[in-house]
Protein backbone atom coordinates (compact mmCIF):
# COMPACT_ATOMS: atom_id res chain seq x y z
CA UNK A 1 0.00 0.00 0.00
CA UNK A 2 1.35 3.40 -1.01
CA UNK A 3 2.13 5.90 1.73
CA UNK A 4 2.81 9.60 1.45
CA UNK A 5 3.76 12.65 3.45
CA UNK A 6 4.36 16.25 2.59
CA UNK A 7 7.82 17.47 1.68
CA UNK A 8 7.64 19.68 4.75
CA UNK A 9 7.09 16.66 6.99
CA UNK A 10 10.09 14.95 5.38
CA UNK A 11 12.22 18.02 6.12
CA UNK A 12 11.15 17.93 9.78
CA UNK A 13 11.72 14.16 10.00
CA UNK A 14 15.26 14.67 8.71
CA UNK A 15 15.94 17.48 11.18
CA UNK A 16 14.81 15.25 14.02
CA UNK A 17 17.00 12.42 12.68
CA UNK A 18 19.99 14.76 12.88
CA UNK A 19 19.17 15.60 16.49
CA UNK A 20 17.81 19.10 15.86
CA UNK A 21 15.70 20.09 18.86
CA UNK A 22 14.78 23.68 17.99
CA UNK A 23 13.76 25.64 14.93
CA UNK A 24 13.90 29.40 15.52
CA UNK A 25 12.13 31.78 13.22
CA UNK A 26 9.33 33.98 11.98
CA UNK A 27 6.61 32.10 10.10
CA UNK A 28 5.30 33.18 6.70
CA UNK A 29 3.11 31.75 4.01
CA UNK A 30 5.96 29.85 2.36
CA UNK A 31 7.20 28.30 5.63
CA UNK A 32 3.92 26.77 6.76
CA UNK A 33 4.43 23.29 5.33
CA UNK A 34 7.49 22.93 7.55
CA UNK A 35 6.31 24.77 10.65
CA UNK A 36 2.94 22.98 10.65
CA UNK A 37 4.71 19.61 10.49
CA UNK A 38 6.66 20.50 13.65
CA UNK A 39 3.40 20.56 15.63
CA UNK A 40 2.92 16.79 15.27
CA UNK A 41 6.59 15.80 15.54
CA UNK A 42 7.83 14.97 19.05
CA UNK A 43 11.34 16.01 20.01
CA UNK A 44 11.47 19.17 17.92
CA UNK A 45 10.01 22.58 18.74
CA UNK A 46 9.39 25.85 16.93
CA UNK A 47 10.44 28.93 18.91
CA UNK A 48 9.02 31.99 17.19
CA UNK A 49 10.91 35.25 17.46
CA UNK A 50 10.16 38.92 16.87
CA UNK A 51 12.77 39.22 14.12
CA UNK A 52 14.54 36.77 11.84
CA UNK A 53 17.97 38.07 12.83
CA UNK A 54 17.28 36.97 16.40
CA UNK A 55 16.33 33.53 15.09
CA UNK A 56 19.68 33.22 13.29
CA UNK A 57 21.54 34.35 16.41
CA UNK A 58 19.69 31.77 18.50
CA UNK A 59 20.74 29.09 16.03
CA UNK A 60 24.32 30.38 16.32
CA UNK A 61 24.34 30.42 20.13
CA UNK A 62 22.85 26.94 20.33
CA UNK A 63 25.62 25.63 18.07
CA UNK A 64 28.35 27.36 20.10
CA UNK A 65 27.06 26.04 23.41
CA UNK A 66 26.28 22.45 22.42
CA UNK A 67 28.34 21.70 19.32
CA UNK A 68 25.12 20.47 17.70
CA UNK A 69 23.00 22.22 15.05
CA UNK A 70 19.71 23.97 15.62
CA UNK A 71 17.81 25.54 12.73
CA UNK A 72 16.48 28.95 11.82
CA UNK A 73 13.72 29.45 9.28
CA UNK A 74 12.42 32.39 7.26
CA UNK A 75 10.10 33.09 4.39
CA UNK A 76 11.16 34.43 1.04
CA UNK A 77 12.60 37.88 0.29
CA UNK A 78 12.72 40.14 3.37
CA UNK A 79 12.44 37.16 5.70
CA UNK A 80 15.56 35.64 4.18
CA UNK A 81 17.50 38.90 4.07
CA UNK A 82 16.71 39.53 7.74
CA UNK A 83 18.63 36.34 8.55
CA UNK A 84 21.85 37.51 6.96
CA UNK A 85 23.56 39.24 9.87
CA UNK A 86 23.00 36.46 12.39
CA UNK A 87 24.03 33.82 9.85
CA UNK A 88 27.21 35.78 9.14
CA UNK A 89 28.04 35.72 12.84
CA UNK A 90 27.67 31.94 12.93
CA UNK A 91 29.82 31.53 9.84
CA UNK A 92 32.66 33.78 10.97
CA UNK A 93 32.77 32.16 14.42
CA UNK A 94 32.41 28.55 13.18
CA UNK A 95 29.05 27.66 14.68
CA UNK A 96 27.01 24.83 13.08
CA UNK A 97 23.35 25.21 12.16
CA UNK A 98 20.69 24.74 9.49
CA UNK A 99 19.51 27.90 7.73
CA UNK A 100 16.15 27.11 6.10
CA UNK A 101 14.56 29.53 3.66
CA UNK A 102 11.27 28.87 1.90
CA UNK A 103 10.88 30.24 -1.59
CA UNK A 104 8.02 30.61 -4.06
CA UNK A 105 6.80 27.75 -6.21
CA UNK A 106 9.59 26.26 -8.28
CA UNK A 107 8.23 27.44 -11.64
CA UNK A 108 8.08 31.03 -10.36
CA UNK A 109 11.52 31.30 -8.73
CA UNK A 110 13.54 34.06 -10.46
CA UNK A 111 10.32 35.53 -11.85
CA UNK A 112 8.54 38.65 -10.62
CA UNK A 113 6.58 36.80 -7.94
CA UNK A 114 5.85 38.33 -4.54
CA UNK A 115 8.96 38.93 -2.44
CA UNK A 116 11.16 37.28 -5.07
CA UNK A 117 14.85 36.96 -4.14
CA UNK A 118 17.72 34.64 -4.99
CA UNK A 119 18.34 33.18 -1.56
CA UNK A 120 21.24 30.97 -2.62
CA UNK A 121 23.19 33.92 -4.01
CA UNK A 122 22.31 36.07 -1.00
CA UNK A 123 23.34 33.58 1.66
CA UNK A 124 26.08 31.74 -0.22
CA UNK A 125 29.03 33.89 0.93
CA UNK A 126 28.00 33.51 4.60
CA UNK A 127 27.53 29.74 4.84
CA UNK A 128 29.62 26.62 4.24
CA UNK A 129 27.04 25.12 1.85
CA UNK A 130 24.03 26.56 0.00
CA UNK A 131 21.55 24.82 -2.27
CA UNK A 132 18.11 25.23 -3.81
CA UNK A 133 15.92 22.17 -3.27
CA UNK A 134 13.33 22.23 -6.04
CA UNK A 135 12.32 18.53 -6.15
CA UNK A 136 10.95 16.39 -3.34
CA UNK A 137 13.18 13.51 -4.41
CA UNK A 138 16.20 15.65 -3.48
CA UNK A 139 15.15 16.59 0.08
CA UNK A 140 16.81 13.71 1.92
CA UNK A 141 20.10 13.78 0.04
CA UNK A 142 20.37 17.58 0.17
CA UNK A 143 19.85 17.60 3.93
CA UNK A 144 22.39 14.81 4.44
CA UNK A 145 25.01 16.67 2.43
CA UNK A 146 24.27 19.87 4.33
CA UNK A 147 24.56 18.14 7.70
CA UNK A 148 27.97 16.68 6.90
CA UNK A 149 29.20 20.10 5.75
CA UNK A 150 27.91 21.75 8.93
CA UNK A 151 29.71 19.42 11.34
CA UNK A 152 32.95 18.35 9.69
CA UNK A 153 36.20 20.31 9.60
CA UNK A 154 35.66 23.79 10.99
CA UNK A 155 31.91 23.72 11.69
CA UNK A 156 29.53 26.32 10.33
CA UNK A 157 26.02 27.11 9.11
CA UNK A 158 24.56 25.50 5.99
CA UNK A 159 21.69 26.79 3.88
CA UNK A 160 18.81 25.00 2.14
CA UNK A 161 16.29 26.95 0.07
CA UNK A 162 13.05 25.00 -0.45
CA UNK A 163 10.66 25.70 -3.29
CA UNK A 164 7.15 26.10 -1.90
CA UNK A 165 5.57 23.35 -3.98
CA UNK A 166 8.42 21.01 -3.00
CA UNK A 167 7.48 21.18 0.68
CA UNK A 168 3.71 21.56 0.25
CA UNK A 169 3.30 18.69 -2.23
CA UNK A 170 2.85 15.04 -1.26
CA UNK A 171 5.84 12.71 -1.52
CA UNK A 172 4.70 9.26 -2.63
CA UNK A 173 6.59 6.38 -0.99
CA UNK A 174 8.92 8.75 0.89
CA UNK A 175 12.37 7.47 1.86
CA UNK A 176 12.74 5.89 5.28
CA UNK A 177 14.21 8.27 7.86
CA UNK A 178 16.03 6.65 10.78
CA UNK A 179 15.32 7.87 14.30
CA UNK A 180 19.03 8.64 14.61
CA UNK A 181 20.87 9.31 11.40
CA UNK A 182 24.07 7.22 11.08
CA UNK A 183 26.07 10.33 10.15
CA UNK A 184 25.71 11.53 13.73
CA UNK A 185 28.07 8.75 14.87
CA UNK A 186 31.09 10.01 12.92
CA UNK A 187 30.77 13.68 11.92
CA UNK A 188 32.32 14.82 15.20
CA UNK A 189 35.48 12.77 14.75
CA UNK A 190 38.63 14.79 14.14
CA UNK A 191 41.94 13.72 12.56
CA UNK A 192 44.93 13.12 14.82
CA UNK A 193 48.43 14.34 13.98
CA UNK A 194 50.81 11.65 12.78
CA UNK A 195 53.44 10.29 15.18
CA UNK A 196 56.30 11.59 13.02
CA UNK A 197 54.84 15.10 13.09
CA UNK A 198 54.48 14.99 16.88
CA UNK A 199 58.06 13.75 17.25
CA UNK A 200 59.35 16.63 15.11
CA UNK A 201 57.22 19.20 16.90
CA UNK A 202 58.11 18.14 20.43
CA UNK A 203 61.80 18.75 19.73
CA UNK A 204 61.03 22.36 18.82
CA UNK A 205 58.87 22.84 21.90
CA UNK A 206 61.41 21.30 24.28
CA UNK A 207 64.25 23.44 22.91
CA UNK A 208 62.31 26.72 23.06
CA UNK A 209 63.14 28.92 26.04
CA UNK A 210 59.79 30.72 26.16
CA UNK A 211 57.07 28.89 24.19
CA UNK A 212 53.50 30.17 24.44
CA UNK A 213 50.20 28.47 23.64
CA UNK A 214 47.97 30.94 21.79
CA UNK A 215 44.59 29.24 21.91
CA UNK A 216 41.89 30.25 19.45
CA UNK A 217 38.24 29.52 18.86
CA UNK A 218 39.19 25.94 18.04
CA UNK A 219 39.69 25.46 21.77
CA UNK A 220 36.01 26.20 22.31
CA UNK A 221 34.85 24.06 19.40
CA UNK A 222 37.02 21.10 20.44
CA UNK A 223 36.10 21.41 24.14
CA UNK A 224 39.85 21.13 24.68
CA UNK A 225 40.34 22.88 28.02
CA UNK A 226 41.48 19.85 29.99
CA UNK A 227 43.99 18.68 27.37
CA UNK A 228 45.46 22.15 26.70
CA UNK A 229 45.93 22.83 30.40
CA UNK A 230 47.52 19.40 30.87
CA UNK A 231 50.02 20.31 28.13
CA UNK A 232 50.72 23.69 29.76
CA UNK A 233 51.30 22.10 33.15
CA UNK A 234 53.46 19.27 31.85
CA UNK A 235 55.84 21.49 29.89
CA UNK A 236 55.59 24.78 31.79
CA UNK A 237 53.99 26.78 28.98
CA UNK A 238 51.85 29.91 29.54
CA UNK A 239 48.51 30.11 27.73
CA UNK A 240 46.87 33.15 26.20
CA UNK A 241 43.74 33.10 24.08
CA UNK A 242 42.45 35.05 21.14
CA UNK A 243 39.34 37.22 21.59
CA UNK A 244 37.39 34.35 20.06
CA UNK A 245 39.14 31.83 22.30
CA UNK A 246 37.94 33.42 25.55
CA UNK A 247 36.09 30.79 27.56
CA UNK A 248 38.08 27.88 26.18
CA UNK A 249 40.15 27.77 29.40
CA UNK A 250 39.47 29.24 32.85
CA UNK A 251 41.30 32.48 33.55
CA UNK A 252 41.62 31.32 37.17
CA UNK A 253 44.22 28.74 36.13
CA UNK A 254 47.72 29.98 37.09
CA UNK A 255 49.07 29.39 33.57
CA UNK A 256 46.32 31.32 31.77
CA UNK A 257 47.15 34.97 31.09
CA UNK A 258 44.05 36.35 29.37
CA UNK A 259 43.24 37.35 25.81
CA UNK A 260 45.54 38.89 23.23
CA UNK A 261 43.74 40.63 20.40
CA UNK A 262 43.42 43.96 18.65
CA UNK A 263 42.32 45.36 22.00
CA UNK A 264 43.71 42.75 24.37
CA UNK A 265 45.37 43.21 27.72
CA UNK A 266 48.77 44.51 28.69
CA UNK A 267 49.40 41.18 30.44
CA UNK A 268 48.66 38.91 27.47
CA UNK A 269 50.58 41.27 25.20
CA UNK A 270 53.66 40.88 27.38
CA UNK A 271 53.45 37.09 27.27
CA UNK A 272 53.37 37.06 23.48
CA UNK A 273 56.05 39.74 23.18
CA UNK A 274 58.47 37.59 25.19
CA UNK A 275 57.75 34.32 23.35
CA UNK A 276 60.31 32.60 21.13
CA UNK A 277 57.81 30.01 19.83
CA UNK A 278 54.03 30.27 19.45
CA UNK A 279 51.83 27.18 19.45
CA UNK A 280 48.79 28.56 17.61
CA UNK A 281 46.16 25.98 18.50
CA UNK A 282 42.83 26.35 16.68
CA UNK A 283 43.92 29.92 15.99
CA UNK A 284 43.54 31.29 12.46
CA UNK A 285 45.82 34.28 13.21
CA UNK A 286 43.18 36.58 11.78
CA UNK A 287 43.04 40.36 11.80
CA UNK A 288 41.32 40.68 15.19
CA UNK A 289 44.03 38.60 16.86
CA UNK A 290 47.06 40.15 15.20
CA UNK A 291 46.14 43.86 14.94
CA UNK A 292 45.55 43.31 11.23
CA UNK A 293 48.77 41.28 10.93
CA UNK A 294 50.96 44.05 12.31
CA UNK A 295 51.85 41.98 15.40
CA UNK A 296 55.41 40.68 15.22
CA UNK A 297 55.57 36.98 16.04
CA UNK A 298 58.40 34.46 16.47
CA UNK A 299 58.32 31.03 14.82
CA UNK A 300 54.86 29.43 14.82
CA UNK A 301 53.53 25.90 15.03
CA UNK A 302 49.93 26.16 13.82
CA UNK A 303 47.50 23.31 14.55
CA UNK A 304 44.11 23.12 12.84
CA UNK A 305 41.64 20.49 11.62
CA UNK A 306 41.32 22.40 8.35
CA UNK A 307 44.57 22.38 6.33
CA UNK A 308 43.45 25.45 4.38
CA UNK A 309 43.59 27.56 7.57
CA UNK A 310 47.28 26.81 8.15
CA UNK A 311 49.82 29.31 6.87
CA UNK A 312 47.31 31.75 5.41
CA UNK A 313 49.18 34.42 7.35
CA UNK A 314 52.76 34.42 8.67
CA UNK A 315 53.39 31.56 6.24
CA UNK A 316 57.18 31.95 6.08
CA UNK A 317 57.58 31.33 9.82
CA UNK A 318 54.81 28.74 10.19
CA UNK A 319 55.03 24.98 10.46
CA UNK A 320 51.64 23.32 10.10
CA UNK A 321 50.11 20.40 11.92
CA UNK A 322 46.81 19.07 10.59
CA UNK A 323 44.77 17.58 13.39
CA UNK A 324 42.50 17.99 16.36
CA UNK A 325 44.11 20.30 18.88
CA UNK A 326 43.04 18.27 21.92
CA UNK A 327 44.58 15.15 20.41
CA UNK A 328 47.68 17.16 19.51
CA UNK A 329 48.04 18.39 23.11
CA UNK A 330 47.78 14.85 24.49
CA UNK A 331 50.22 13.53 21.90
CA UNK A 332 52.78 16.24 22.64
CA UNK A 333 52.77 15.40 26.36
CA UNK A 334 53.27 11.72 25.56
CA UNK A 335 56.08 12.50 23.11
CA UNK A 336 57.86 14.68 25.67
CA UNK A 337 57.82 11.90 28.25
CA UNK A 338 60.38 12.25 31.02
CA UNK A 339 62.00 15.26 29.32
CA UNK A 340 59.03 17.40 30.32
CA UNK A 341 60.45 17.97 33.80
CA UNK A 342 63.58 19.57 32.37
CA UNK A 343 61.50 21.87 30.19
CA UNK A 344 59.45 23.01 33.19
CA UNK A 345 62.60 23.72 35.18
CA UNK A 346 64.17 25.70 32.33
CA UNK A 347 61.10 27.97 32.17
CA UNK A 348 60.43 28.30 35.90
CA UNK A 349 62.12 31.69 36.35
CA UNK A 350 60.28 33.18 33.36
CA UNK A 351 56.96 31.81 34.57
CA UNK A 352 57.60 33.23 38.04
CA UNK A 353 58.02 36.70 36.53
CA UNK A 354 54.80 36.26 34.54
CA UNK A 355 52.91 35.13 37.64
CA UNK A 356 54.06 38.29 39.42
CA UNK A 357 52.83 40.39 36.49
CA UNK A 358 49.55 38.47 36.45
CA UNK A 359 48.89 39.21 40.10
CA UNK A 360 49.71 42.89 39.59
CA UNK A 361 47.44 43.11 36.54
CA UNK A 362 44.41 41.75 38.37
CA UNK A 363 45.13 43.98 41.36
CA UNK A 364 45.26 47.02 39.06
CA UNK A 365 41.65 46.41 38.01
CA UNK A 366 40.19 45.98 41.49
CA UNK A 367 37.23 48.14 42.46
CA UNK A 368 38.53 51.19 44.32
CA UNK A 369 35.17 52.27 45.77
CA UNK A 370 32.82 49.34 46.40
CA UNK A 371 30.10 51.77 47.47
CA UNK A 372 30.20 53.90 44.31
CA UNK A 373 26.95 55.60 43.28
CA UNK A 374 25.64 57.51 40.26
CA UNK A 375 27.17 56.85 36.87
CA UNK A 376 29.40 53.82 37.33
CA UNK A 377 32.69 52.67 35.84
CA UNK A 378 32.11 49.76 33.43
CA UNK A 379 35.28 48.15 34.79
CA UNK A 380 33.84 48.28 38.32
CA UNK A 381 30.52 46.95 37.04
CA UNK A 382 32.13 43.87 35.50
CA UNK A 383 34.24 43.10 38.59
CA UNK A 384 31.14 43.55 40.79
CA UNK A 385 29.05 41.29 38.56
CA UNK A 386 31.65 38.57 38.85
CA UNK A 387 31.44 38.76 42.65
CA UNK A 388 27.65 38.46 42.61
CA UNK A 389 27.19 35.79 39.93
CA UNK A 390 27.59 32.05 40.58
CA UNK A 391 30.76 30.33 39.35
CA UNK A 392 28.87 28.44 36.61
CA UNK A 393 27.34 31.60 35.13
CA UNK A 394 27.40 31.81 31.34
CA UNK A 395 28.54 35.31 30.36
CA UNK A 396 27.28 36.61 26.99
CA UNK A 397 28.74 40.03 26.18
CA UNK A 398 27.40 41.83 23.13
CA UNK A 399 29.58 43.47 20.49
CA UNK A 400 31.42 46.71 21.26
CA UNK A 401 32.30 47.89 24.74
CA UNK A 402 30.65 45.01 26.66
CA UNK A 403 33.01 42.56 24.99
CA UNK A 404 36.10 44.62 25.74
CA UNK A 405 35.19 45.22 29.38
CA UNK A 406 34.56 41.49 29.73
CA UNK A 407 38.35 41.00 29.77
CA UNK A 408 37.86 41.77 33.47
CA UNK A 409 35.43 38.88 33.96
CA UNK A 410 37.12 36.00 35.75
CA UNK A 411 36.23 32.77 33.92
CA UNK A 412 36.03 29.99 36.48
CA UNK A 413 34.74 27.19 34.25
CA UNK A 414 35.47 26.40 30.60
CA UNK A 415 32.78 26.92 27.98
CA UNK A 416 31.06 29.61 30.04
CA UNK A 417 31.51 32.57 27.68
CA UNK A 418 30.29 33.33 24.15
CA UNK A 419 30.60 36.54 22.16
CA UNK A 420 30.33 37.65 18.51
CA UNK A 421 33.88 38.25 17.28
CA UNK A 422 34.51 37.50 13.62
CA UNK A 423 31.42 39.38 12.39
CA UNK A 424 31.05 41.60 15.47
CA UNK A 425 27.29 41.63 15.02
CA UNK A 426 25.38 43.78 17.48
CA UNK A 427 22.13 42.47 18.93
CA UNK A 428 23.74 39.13 19.81
CA UNK A 429 23.51 38.79 23.59
CA UNK A 430 19.75 38.87 24.19
CA UNK A 431 18.75 36.24 21.57
CA UNK A 432 21.70 34.11 22.68
CA UNK A 433 20.45 34.24 26.26
CA UNK A 434 17.11 32.87 25.06
CA UNK A 435 18.87 29.96 23.34
CA UNK A 436 20.97 29.28 26.44
CA UNK A 437 17.83 29.15 28.57
CA UNK A 438 16.31 26.52 26.29
CA UNK A 439 19.43 24.36 26.62
CA UNK A 440 19.49 24.60 30.43
CA UNK A 441 16.71 26.67 32.06
CA UNK A 442 18.39 26.53 35.46
CA UNK A 443 21.86 27.72 34.43
CA UNK A 444 22.60 31.34 35.39
CA UNK A 445 23.03 33.46 32.25
CA UNK A 446 24.36 37.02 32.39
CA UNK A 447 23.80 39.03 29.21
CA UNK A 448 26.04 42.11 29.22
CA UNK A 449 24.56 44.50 26.66
CA UNK A 450 25.15 48.06 25.58
CA UNK A 451 22.10 50.23 25.13
CA UNK A 452 22.78 50.37 21.38
CA UNK A 453 22.67 46.59 21.00
CA UNK A 454 19.65 46.18 23.23
CA UNK A 455 17.70 48.74 21.23
CA UNK A 456 18.43 46.68 18.11
CA UNK A 457 17.09 43.48 19.64
CA UNK A 458 14.61 44.76 22.25
CA UNK A 459 11.61 42.92 20.79
CA UNK A 460 13.20 39.69 21.99
CA UNK A 461 12.54 40.71 25.59
CA UNK A 462 9.03 39.42 24.93
CA UNK A 463 10.56 36.18 23.60
CA UNK A 464 12.63 35.93 26.78
CA UNK A 465 9.52 36.48 28.90
CA UNK A 466 7.73 33.71 26.97
CA UNK A 467 10.61 31.23 27.11
CA UNK A 468 11.76 32.08 30.63
CA UNK A 469 15.07 31.11 32.19
CA UNK A 470 17.58 32.19 34.81
CA UNK A 471 18.69 35.23 32.82
CA UNK A 472 19.95 38.56 34.12
CA UNK A 473 20.35 41.24 31.44
CA UNK A 474 22.67 44.06 32.51
CA UNK A 475 22.51 47.15 30.30
CA UNK A 476 25.64 49.29 30.11
CA UNK A 477 23.71 52.45 29.32
CA UNK A 478 25.51 55.55 28.10
CA UNK A 479 22.80 56.57 25.59
CA UNK A 480 25.35 56.07 22.85
CA UNK A 481 27.21 53.76 20.54
CA UNK A 482 29.92 54.12 23.15
CA UNK A 483 32.78 52.17 21.59
CA UNK A 484 32.54 54.14 18.33
CA UNK A 485 32.09 57.46 20.15
CA UNK A 486 35.26 56.75 22.13
CA UNK A 487 37.17 55.97 18.93
CA UNK A 488 35.95 59.24 17.43
CA UNK A 489 37.09 61.14 20.50
CA UNK A 490 40.49 59.45 20.37
CA UNK A 491 41.23 59.77 16.66
CA UNK A 492 39.11 62.68 15.41
CA UNK A 493 40.00 65.45 17.80
CA UNK A 494 37.03 64.89 20.10
CA UNK A 495 34.46 65.44 17.33
CA UNK A 496 31.56 62.99 17.33
CA UNK A 497 28.73 62.28 14.93
CA UNK A 498 25.97 59.69 14.69
CA UNK A 499 26.58 58.08 18.06
CA UNK A 500 24.41 59.75 20.70
CA UNK A 501 20.76 59.10 21.60
CA UNK A 502 18.10 60.42 23.92
CA UNK A 503 17.51 58.62 27.21
CA UNK A 504 15.67 55.28 27.20
CA UNK A 505 14.26 53.65 30.34
CA UNK A 506 15.11 50.03 29.58
CA UNK A 507 13.77 48.86 32.93
CA UNK A 508 10.35 50.26 32.05
CA UNK A 509 10.57 48.76 28.56
CA UNK A 510 11.33 45.35 30.07
CA UNK A 511 8.33 45.60 32.38
CA UNK A 512 6.12 46.45 29.41
CA UNK A 513 7.27 43.22 27.73
CA UNK A 514 6.74 40.97 30.73
CA UNK A 515 10.26 40.92 32.19
CA UNK A 516 11.18 42.18 35.64
CA UNK A 517 13.12 45.45 35.32
CA UNK A 518 14.93 47.90 37.57
CA UNK A 519 17.25 50.88 37.26
CA UNK A 520 20.44 50.54 39.29
CA UNK A 521 22.43 53.51 40.58
CA UNK A 522 25.12 52.06 42.84
CA UNK A 523 27.51 49.12 43.04
CA UNK A 524 25.97 47.76 46.29
CA UNK A 525 22.52 47.81 44.68
CA UNK A 526 23.88 46.11 41.57
CA UNK A 527 25.44 43.37 43.64
CA UNK A 528 22.20 42.86 45.55
CA UNK A 529 19.94 42.94 42.48
CA UNK A 530 22.05 40.42 40.55
CA UNK A 531 22.12 38.01 43.47
CA UNK A 532 18.35 38.36 43.87
CA UNK A 533 17.76 37.84 40.15
CA UNK A 534 19.70 34.60 40.03
CA UNK A 535 18.11 33.39 43.26
CA UNK A 536 14.66 33.98 41.75
CA UNK A 537 15.61 32.13 38.56
CA UNK A 538 13.43 34.26 36.28
CA UNK A 539 14.41 36.90 33.69
CA UNK A 540 15.45 40.34 34.92
CA UNK A 541 16.74 43.48 33.21
CA UNK A 542 18.99 45.87 35.17
CA UNK A 543 19.54 49.27 33.55
CA UNK A 544 22.86 50.74 34.74
CA UNK A 545 24.03 54.24 33.80
CA UNK A 546 27.76 54.13 33.03
CA UNK A 547 30.49 56.76 33.01
CA UNK A 548 30.80 58.02 29.41
CA UNK A 549 34.39 59.14 30.09
CA UNK A 550 35.58 55.59 30.84
CA UNK A 551 37.32 54.79 27.56
CA UNK A 552 38.06 51.16 26.75
CA UNK A 553 40.63 52.26 24.16
CA UNK A 554 42.79 53.95 26.79
CA UNK A 555 42.04 51.87 29.91
CA UNK A 556 45.52 51.18 31.36
CA UNK A 557 45.03 47.43 31.85
CA UNK A 558 44.12 47.02 28.16
CA UNK A 559 46.78 49.20 26.54
CA UNK A 560 49.93 47.66 25.14
CA UNK A 561 52.86 47.24 27.50
CA UNK A 562 55.37 50.04 27.37
CA UNK A 563 58.95 49.43 28.35
CA UNK A 564 60.13 51.47 31.32
CA UNK A 565 62.53 54.24 30.43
Amino acid sequence: MSTSKTGGQLVVDMLRSFGVEYVFGVVGGQTLAITDAIIDTPGIELVHTRHENAAAVMMDAYGRLTGRPAACIATTGPGATNLLTGVGGAYRDSSPGFVLTCNNNGENIHKDDAQNADHVRLLGPLVKFSRLVAHASSIKQAMEEAYVNALTGNPGPVHLDFARDTIEGRVQDPPAVPAEHPSRRWVGERPAAEAAVLARTVERVLSAQRPVVWLGNGGNRARASEDVLALAEALGIPVVTTFNGIGSVPTTHPLVFGAASRMGTALSGRVLDEADLVLALGNSLNAVSTTRWRRSLPEIVQVDVDPAMIGRYYSEITEGVVGDLASFARGLVTAAGQRAAGAREMRAEWLASLHKARTAWWQSTEVADTGAQGTLSPADIVRTLREAAPDETLLIPDAGNPGVWSFLWEIRQPNSYIKPVGFGNMGFALPSAVAASLIDPARPVLALIGDGSLAMSMGELETLARVGGNVCVVVLNDSSYGNIRQEQELHFGGRTVGVDFGPVDFAMAALAMGVEGATVGSLPTLRQRVAEAFAAGTPTVLDVQIDRDANAWTYPAFTARREEA
